[in-house]
């Protein structure tokens, strides 16, 4: 009897033991337990009950709202563009993907405890009252934005549409505050705009940023520019702060051949690497291409600057980009909850990463802030063509997009070059 316990108290024994390796050399199964993981938890529970059990103000301490505080607290520590979404937040979200949602129209982030503006959306309330890239939020109706997220001002600032609300920002170039009265509005977004033809067959179209219908948007107005005689294309994606992935890569379909590399993106492990490679179901495309870029272009903006600028395909013209090379993944959790996680960093097809790092032009060409202010409002209002009746509206004069004639410029060298001796 006691050889036979010896025996199975051995076997047990070696099968822990057998287990211990496996999980060291193999990783743990799904079954295994995690007692580092289970040893915080409990800790966390600790604190959890005793928050409820002492805090002064008992409505503040219940379990709901300390777990959200604490699932904000958590991603928020992981980087700027991680973080928990509440059922509104996670809808607005969703909304905005689709190119489609209520409010006054900035894309923000969170930057050295700041709520900052990375770009407003172009032809929206934020761009039409004068909001620049760099811009703090400081309050929301008088009342100061205290311990910000980017959760809790997206909140404060959409709406109903037609209802008003005043924004105070912080201008750290002019060091000092401005408000500005605001009336939301229901956003449809185009994202392609100001596409046009000159007569020599230099074509330009903007992208605003990346969404869901951005790449049928811009596939019908290359057909367009195509048809009536492009010979060189100048893409701006200034102040474009990015957006969907999938977007990005299909717009650099156009000038891909088949099965080409656009772009990978890579994990924590080596093999979570995911590669992006054209369909390139179309004619080649051997025009000359400029690109617009400014430290407002990001993300998305950043894979099409950097794949067409790392496989040739493009001169790139303007200012150095804002450097977020970053996949983050939207993941729906219970009561339609989610959360914004960093899941990857992206690469152009050579390996460079852009996080950080941000593109480099070739044609490295500034413009001040109040000239590129005054730039987004002319694109804004086209029709306003006439000098006078654009001073007359809006109080300065148009300015030169001096960046737009420079990407000209390198296009028409191309041009005359390929152009055979007479």
């Amino acid at each position: 009897m006691l050889k036979r316990l010896f025996a199975i108290t051995f076997a047990v024994a070696a099968g822990f033991l057998l287990a211990q390796f496996a999980a060291r050399q193999f990783g743990a199964p799904s079954w295994w337990p995690n007692r580092d993981r289970d040893r915080q938890v409990r800790y966390f529970r600790e604190v959890l009950e005793t928050v409820k059990t002492y805090y002064v103000e008992a409505d503040k301490a219940d379990y709901e709202k300390l777990t959200r505080a604490a699932l904000r607290g958590m991603l928020s520590e992981l980087d700027p563009h991680s973080e928990y979404l509440d059922a509104e937040a996670f809808s607005a979200t969703e909304e905005e993907l689709n190119n489609e949602f209520s409010g006054v129209g900035i894309q923000v982030e969170e930057r050295d405890g700041h709520i900052v503006v990375i770009s407003p959306i172009a032809d929206t309330p934020a761009e039409r009252a004068g909001i620049r890239r760099g811009d703090r939020l400081v309050a929301v109706d008088g009342k100061p934005i205290k311990e910000p997220t980017i959760e809790k001002v997206v909140r404060l600032i959409r709406g109903e549409p037609g209802s008003e609300l005043k924004l105070t920002i912080f201008r750290p170039s002019q060091e000092r505050e401005l408000t500005v009265a605001l009336k939301r509005q229901r956003i449809r977004l185009h994202s392609v705009r100001n596409v046009g033809l000159q007569a020599d067959g230099i074509g330009y179209l903007q992208i605003t940023q990346f969404s869901e219908r951005t790449a049928d948007e811009f596939s019908a107005a290359l057909q367009e520019l195509e048809q009536v005689g492009l010979r060189g294309l100048v893409l701006d994606l200034r102040n474009n702060p990015g957006g969907l992935l999938d977007a990005a890569v299909e717009v650099c379909d156009a000038f891909f051949e088949r099965g080409e590399l656009v772009a990978y993106t890579q994990g924590r492990t080596p093999d979570s690497r995911t590669e992006f490679r054209a369909d390139g179901n179309h004619g080649r495309r051997r025009y000359p291409i400029a690109i617009l870029v400014n430290g407002g272009t990001a993300s998305a903006a950043e894979i099409v600057s950097g794949a067409l600028k790392d496989t040739g395909r493009a001169v790139i013209v303007g200012e150095r980009t804002f450097g977020k090379g970053s996949v983050q993944s939207i993941i729906e959790l219970r009561r339609g909850e989610g959360v914004r996680l960093t899941t990857a960093r992206y690469f152009t097809p050579s390996g460079i990463t852009i996080h950080e790092q941000g593109i480099t032009p070739h044609v490295q060409l500034e413009m001040s802030e109040d000239e590129e202010a005054r730039l987004r409002v002319q694109q804004t209002r086209v029709d306003l063509s006439a000098p006078a009746e654009f001073a007359d509206r809006f109080g300065f004069a148009p300015v030169e997009d001096v960046q737009r004639l420079a990407a000209e410029e390198v296009l028409r060298g191309v041009l005359l070059q390929r152009s055979p001796a007479k």
